[in-house]
């Protein structure tokens, strides 16, 4: 079967969905590697290592002509979908839930979809789970920025001059990217604390040095490990207990993201107004609408005396890494797949079932038809 990876056309990501090596365990495998011209570019990945890997460089428009699988990383735009073939098969973070008429299209075209994002959070897939794997980038590269733009350091330091007392970091989530976050930010000598609708992690996050802020959440707790929409009362008084924490801190993460939906929102202006002067809030869940009330996405918003910082959880900025940790999650997805180069279609697998969206131009919902 021939594998077209795709040139990501997102506006500042720079991840490619496979990297020379994996590409070169592909071809081993008995695929025809094709890879868009310059796809690797802003990874560091020349041209010229693919094909030293046995892949082929092609353009785009050969890609969706002749491959039998397009893969990248990010949902097709438009453009992209509208060049889909009967019988191709794609597989991306296609965020179907949040991106319906997407969906409607490739089955108009007549495509088989796999979306990354609905891998199941079970021991079998840890190896093939993308959200996990690029989150544990982020949550280490929103501790990274929020230094560089602190007008203070982490750690405590005794000088000649006097003592300089340590940061205070407060982490809103204690997901894959939160716990990076928490461990990064004690590394650099902050003192951390931490809060989650999920009591169950109250244990790691302090297995890391953390203090956790637990809200008793009358049963709400996560889906599927992932985290759900909080209730109204939920919120009132997770507010309520994080404030004091929130009003002291130098440096806010914010992770909170609910698959599907809208984030939900942990911090208010009001709530801005009285945190400290100089303090900066970095939002990873600025995508999806932010955790903060005055997010924007990629952009640094300046009010109330605070930096808030609006981005996203995809950690386009270390894109290397990025990179060659996707590409060995679809690597394990695509063996997991596949038998003997053809896929195996079965329907009776957890992870095929949750994963496949569109089947030879048919909507699928919770391993049904509709």
């Amino acid at each position: 079967m021939i594998i077209g990876v795709l040139k990501e056309t997102q506006k500042g990501d720079n991840r490619v969905a496979i990297t020379p090596k994996i590409a070169k365990q592909l071809i081993e495998k008995g695929f025809d590697v094709r890879v868009e011209e310059d796809a690797g570019a802003n990874s560091s990945y020349k041209n010229s290592d693919y094909s030293k890997a046995g892949a082929s460089i092609r353009t785009k428009e050969d890609l969706f002509k002749n491959s039998d699988i397009l893969i990248k990383i990010n949902p097709f735009d438009n453009k992209e979908l509208e060049k889909l073939k009967k019988g191709q098969i794609v597989i991306a973070q296609l965020f179907h839930k949040s991106h319906p008429n997407d969906m409607k299209i490739i089955a108009e075209r007549g495509a088989t979809a796999y979306s990354m994002d609905a891998m199941p959070r079970i021991s079998r897939a840890q190896d093939m789970d993308v959200l996990s794997s690029q989150n544990n980038l982020a949550g280490y590269k929103a501790v990274i920025k929020g230094a560089y733009e602190m007008t203070k350091i982490f750690p405590l330091m005794m000088t000649a001059a006097g003592t300089i007392s340590p940061a205070r970091v407060l982490v809103y989530g204690v997901g894959v990217a939160g716990l990076q976050a928490i461990a990064t930010a004690k590394r650099l000598g902050a003192i951390v604390e931490a809060t989650d609708i999920r009591t169950e992690t109250k244990e790691q996050a302090e297995s890391l040095g953390a203090k956790f802020i637990l809200v008793d959440n009358n049963g709400e707790e996560s889906e599927g490990g992932y985290a759900k929409v909080a209730s109204e009362d939920y919120a009132r008084r997770q507010k309520e207990a994080v404030d004091k924490s929130l009003f002291k801190a130098d440096l806010v993460i914010t992770t909170a993201m609910v698959p599907g939906r809208r984030s939900p929102l942990l911090i208010t202006e009001e709530q801005v107004k009285q945190m400290q002067n100089g303090a900066v809030i970095i939002d990873l869940a600025a995508a999806q609408g932010g955790n903060c009330e005055l997010s924007v996405m990629n952009k640094t918003v300046v009010k109330h005396g605070v930096k808030i910082i609006g981005t996203t959880i995809a950690p386009e900025s270390v894109s290397t890494n990025a990179s060659d940790l996707y590409a060995k999650n679809t690597f394990n997805y695509l063996v997991h797949l596949t038998e003997g180069n053809q896929f195996k279609w079965d329907l009776e697998d957890q992870i095929t079932d949750e994963t496949l969206i569109v089947y030879n131009g048919t909507i699928r919902q919770n391993g049904k038809t509709s």
